[in-house]
C-alpha cells in the first residue's frame, strides 16, 4: 500500500450491562474472548505481549498489546497473518471503558485503516461488538456465523 494512501478511523460506542472489570476481561482472557470472537486465542496482556486470534481456522488477526490499564483501557496492534495489504501490527485498536453506574460505556477506536479496510472491519467489529455486549452481560450470543462450519 502506498505511504500516501489516505488513512481513516473506525469508531463505535457501546453500552454494556456489566462492570468495567468484567468487560475488560473479555479483551484479555482467552476463554472469555472465545465467547464473542474467534476460535483460538494467544493473549499475553502486557505491553509488548502477543495478541493473536484465529477467527475461523482461515483468518488470523495478530499484533501486540501496546497499553494495558485495567480496568479502563487496552490498546493493541492489529493485522492479518499472510496479508500484504494489512500485515500483523499495521493498525491499532484502542478500547476505553468508562463506568456508568453498574454498567460500562465502551469507546472503541480502530486506527490506521484505508477507507476500504475501515468499511470491511467496521462490518466485522459491529458483529463482534454486539456479541461482546451480550456475552459480557452474562448472556449467550449463540453460535458465531463468522466461524463457518465446524471442521470435518
Amino acid at each position: 500500500m502506498p505511504a500516501t494512501e489516505a488513512r481513516t478511523t473506525f469508531t463505535r460506542e457501546l453500552h454494556i450491562n456489566a462492570s468495567r472489570e468484567t468487560v475488560f476481561s473479555y479483551f484479555t482472557d482467552p476463554a472469555k474472548m472465545a465467547r464473542w470472537m474467534g476460535i483460538e486465542h494467544r493473549l499475553d496482556p502486557v505491553p509488548g505481549g502477543a495478541f493473536r486470534v484465529d477467527m475461523n481456522g482461515r483468518n488470523v488477526a495478530a499484533g501486540r498489546f501496546v497499553e494495558v490499564e485495567p480496568p479502563a483501557r487496552v490498546v493493541f496492534t492489529w493485522g492479518w497473518e499472510a496479508s500484504e495489504e494489512m500485515p500483523p501490527g499495521s493498525s491499532t485498536v484502542e478500547v476505553r471503558l468508562t463506568a456508568d453506574g453498574d454498567a460500562t460505556i465502551l469507546d472503541f477506536v480502530h486506527r490506521d485503516l484505508t477507507p476500504e479496510q475501515a468499511a470491511r472491519h467496521g462490518e466485522g467489529w459491529d458483529h463482534f461488538l454486539a456479541r461482546l455486549g451480550v456475552a459480557a452481560a452474562g448472556g449467550d450470543p449463540g453460535p458465531d456465523p463468522y466461524r463457518g462450519p465446524p471442521p470435518r
